[in-house]
């Protein structure tokens, strides 16, 4: 359900609320917040709450230090960890300047543009996240170690998959908060896990994206573990991705998702340290499934980009190369670029490489363009483009390229 103003005022007056949490993200996609209480939820609304964006990394600094956040009442839902008497609730912020002018650096600001200019164009965009973790043991001083929670293999079941009650638990939380997983198991590497949720437009799915991961590490903390979403948690195994599933529709409902592969194709690489944006993530790129070429096929997991065996509302792309450390929002906005620029130039879709990646020899290989290979090419790569120029900030970029 998405609330008014009107409806979250009644709610947490009915509803034994005690703390409403404002949040938002970082540059980087890091979840914040600052609790306010109820009394002070009016003035939220009317003019926001004042926060120090000095402290902030990649923010603002100490001469320009105060910024807004203005809460989005249809965002409201309650964290289910928290006690149910004197409740606590949460909600997404937007974030301005004193003026009331959107914050250059607020990336949730800059996925609703995106969309606001898809829809002038006529198009609707639709995504959907595959989010993979590893569960790690705490050691006897509650800090994480590197000894997964266990040593199940793909899908394999309990007891050899110990996470199989934090995966439902995680799912039953979700489910309270209004998301809707769709299918949970155990993957490749020891302890890691994956749990997918149904598709929606695009802000929701960052904004669901953002809440997962508070989810996950939240109940893996109840239960004595560690949730950790970083591109390479064990060199020798499986790294954790972010697969995106992306599709789009125009007014009169029908879909485009192929058209958006060329585009795709061409824009990947210049906004790779956006969507890989940590050092590690290019320990993942090239091993265990993740891709390093840039190419399409049809259902191959080798492939940048691979079309699902899926018919229908279900028909979508799916992009392999983002890792969890994405900040979803920017992800989502810098895609939804890319598909507009495809289906406005009308390029024309290549072959599929209907071949392996991973037993292709370097003769094979060579005939292919590569993603970026380190973090450092990868910002190369951004500072170049006058794609991201066109679309990002230059205080945003040179948060990602210092």
């Amino acid at each position: 359900m998405k609330y008014s103003k009107e409806e979250v005022m009644q709610y947490v007056a009915e509803e034994d609320v005690k703390f409403i949490r404002l949040a938002f993200c970082d540059v980087y996609g890091v979840q914040k917040n600052i609790s306010v209480m109820p009394h002070e939820l009016k003035r939220a609304f009317e003019y926001g709450i004042a926060i120090d964006a000095s402290a902030i990394e990649g923010f603002e600094d100490e001469v320009h230090s105060d910024l807004f956040l203005h809460p989005d009442p249809s965002t409201l839902t309650v964290l289910p960890w928290r006690p149910e008497h004197g409740r606590v609730v949460r909600m997404f912020c937007n974030i301005t300047y004193p003026d009331n002018t959107p914050y250059t650096n607020d990336t949730r600001s800059l996925l609703i543009k995106a969309i606001k200019d898809a829809k002038k164009c006529g198009y609707t965009f639709y995504f959907g996240a595959e989010m993979e973790f590893y569960l790690f043991r705490l050691n006897e001083y509650g800090k994480p170690t590197k000894e997964p929670y266990d040593h199940a293999k793909y899908m394999d079941i309990a007891p050899d998959d110990k996470g199989e009650n934090v995966r439902r638990e995680i799912c039953l939380t979700l489910e309270q908060m209004g998301i809707s997983p769709e299918s949970s198991h155990h993957e490749e590497g020891p302890g890691q896990n994956e749990i997918d949720f149904r598709y929606s437009d695009a802000l929701s799915a960052a904004d669901n994206a953002v809440t997962f991961k508070s989810v996950v590490k939240t109940v893996a903390a109840r239960n004595g573990l560690y949730a950790d979403f970083s591109p390479k948690p064990l060199d020798e195994y499986a790294g954790n991705g972010l697969h995106i599933n992306m599709s789009v529709k125009n007014d009169k409902g029908e879909d485009f998702v192929t058209q958006l592969i060329p585009a795709l194709l061409e824009k990947t690489g210049e906004i790779t340290l956006f969507l890989n944006p940590v050092a590690d993530s290019y320990k993942r790129l090239g091993n265990s499934k993740a891709p390093a070429y840039i190419s399409w096929s049809k259902q191959n997991r080798s492939q940048l980009i691979r079309i699902p065996a899926a018919i229908g509302e279900y028909k979508r792309l799916e992009l392999r190369s983002p890792d969890p450390e994405a900040n979803p929002y920017l992800a989502f906005a810098l895609l939804i670029y890319a598909g507009l620029y495809g289906l406005q130039t009308k390029l024309e879709l290549p072959a599929p490489a209907d071949v392996n990646f991973f037993t292709l020899d370097k003769a094979a290989l060579a005939k292919f363009k590569r993603l970026p290979s380190t973090l450092e090419e990868a910002k190369v790569c951004a500072k170049a483009s006058k794609f991201v120029h066109q679309y990002l900030p230059a205080s945003l970029i040179d948060a990602y390229c210092k």
